[in-house]
């Protein structure tokens, strides 16, 4: 058995295959530096674990079956405290990755990459450095750049850092559909349309449902009802 320094770095893994989880255990536990301190394959549990254990990684699949990781991204920030993540991902959808960065994301490194690069990948952003790829800062850069040179609406701006499953919850808000309403249509549980909500007001700097519904009919996020 592996000894575990004083000094080890708590992780959490966040990943809906069981098999998945368990070979990044295996691989992280032989480096003494890591310490397990949980497994999730959703986000209510991850939310679980990261609340009650305060992490210092947390390794992110981007895709959780029914949930998208990219949405539990600023959630676990904020949850976890000091949390750094590091998203582990088998797609090479480029803006996915850019959107990941958005949110809060140190690192992204694919699947495919060696066993070797994950280590030195969550070492390195424990220590403070980002972990991309060469064509991923060179796009992320240019995408900055281009957002700097149109000198962008700044609701413009919160708008697009919104993911695909916010936009959805917002529209039905603006529709009038409560949390379980939503739920039900998106096939995901009150928790998690909650954990939405919050992320969403702060992207967009409201501050409860009604604002999120004014915003959203000022914005053309969602249609305002015609006047009786």
């Amino acid at each position: 058995m592996v000894s575990v320094s004083a000094n080890s770095l708590s992780v959490l893994l966040v990943d809906d295959h069981t098999v998945v989880r368990a070979g990044l255990s295996l691989i992280l536990q032989k480096d003494p530096l890591f310490r397990i301190v949980g497994e999730a394959a959703n986000s209510a549990e991850a939310l679980t674990i990261a609340q009650r254990e305060r992490p210092d990684i947390i390794l992110l699949d981007l895709d959780l079956g029914d949930e998208n990781g990219q949405d539990l991204i600023p959630v676990l920030q904020e949850t976890a405290g000091n949390a750094r993540i590091v998203v582990l991902t088998g797609s090479r959808d480029e803006h996915a990755h850019h959107q990941a960065v958005a949110a809060g994301a140190l690192g992204v490194v694919s699947k495919s990459e060696l066993h070797d690069v994950v280590v030195t990948a969550i070492k390195r952003v424990h220590a403070g450095e980002a972990w991309l790829s060469p064509r991923l800062t060179a796009n992320l850069v240019a995408h900055l750049a281009g957002h700097r040179n149109k000198k962008a609406n700044p609701e413009t701006v919160k708008i697009a850092s919104l993911s695909k499953r916010e936009l959805e919850i917002v529209q039905h808000i603006g529709d009038g559909l409560k949390s379980r309403e939503i739920a039900e249509r998106l096939f995901i549980s009150e928790i998690t349309v909650r954990h939405h909500l919050t992320s969403i007001f702060a992207k967009l700097e409201v501050s409860d449902r009604v604002e999120l519904m004014l915003y959203a009919y000022k914005n053309n996020l969602a249609k305002a009802p015609l006047a009786a």
